[in-house]
């Protein structure tokens, strides 16, 4: 493929849309099942907007209240219940969604393909783990699928934002291999979060 500098802006919008054009993005990847070192199974399923029912869009909501609500409690921004629903609901959003062996939904990711910038990217706007199923892969897990959708929409890199307060997560994400991106906001501008990115053209 043609080097993504290179590219038009066109181009990389094309590359966009024909990402979100499709039902299911991940269609032709392996992501449909994780096995844990414990041996616990997991399942993974994809949905848009319109294809998630109410209860799943519910558990999606209360998870990220339950995670991060506590985070944005302590900062200025506060946690803002109905802007976080008007995200999760948008008509662009999509699911990857886990559910253990009883069918129970057990961490999720919400994302969207867009241009950034200038750049072609998938952006990952959620990424829940409900606490007993933590420490299990489930996390890692679900960004490697994201990775690989990613690099097969031909897609430039991955972006993301954090809590400066929550440290686990960054902490999470920096393992994973993600770095401040260029855009993140700069000390001046006192921002109760940061931008992070990794490259999908390596």
């Amino acid at each position: 493929m043609t080097n993504q500098d290179e590219l038009s802006q066109g181009a990389k919008q094309k590359l966009v849309e024909t990402a979100a054009r499709a039902q299911n993005p991940l269609e032709s990847l392996s992501y449909q099942s994780y096995k844990a070192p414990s041996g616990e199974e997991f399942k993974l399923i994809c949905r848009t907007k319109t294809d998630a029912d109410s209860k799943l869009l519910k558990w999606a909501f209360k998870l990220a209240e339950t995670n991060v609500g506590p985070y944005y409690k302590q900062l200025k921004m506060g946690w803002q219940p109905k802007i976080k629903q008007a995200e999760l609901n948008k008509n662009w959003a999509r699911y990857l969604v886990a559910q253990n062996e009883k069918k129970e939904n057990v961490a999720y990711s919400m994302f969207r393909f867009d241009m950034d910038h200038g750049d072609c990217v998938l952006y990952c706007y959620e990424m829940q783990v409900a606490e007993e199923h933590r420490r299990k892969g489930l996390g890692k897990f679900i960004m490697s699928i994201l990775e690989d959708c990613a690099r097969l929409w031909h897609l430039e890199k991955i972006m993301l934002t954090v809590l400066n307060n929550n440290e686990t997560s960054i902490s999470f994400f920096k393992q994973l291999g993600y770095v401040k991106d260029e855009i993140s906001p700069d000390v001046l501008e006192q921002a109760d979060y940061q931008i992070f990115s990794k490259s999908m053209l390596s």
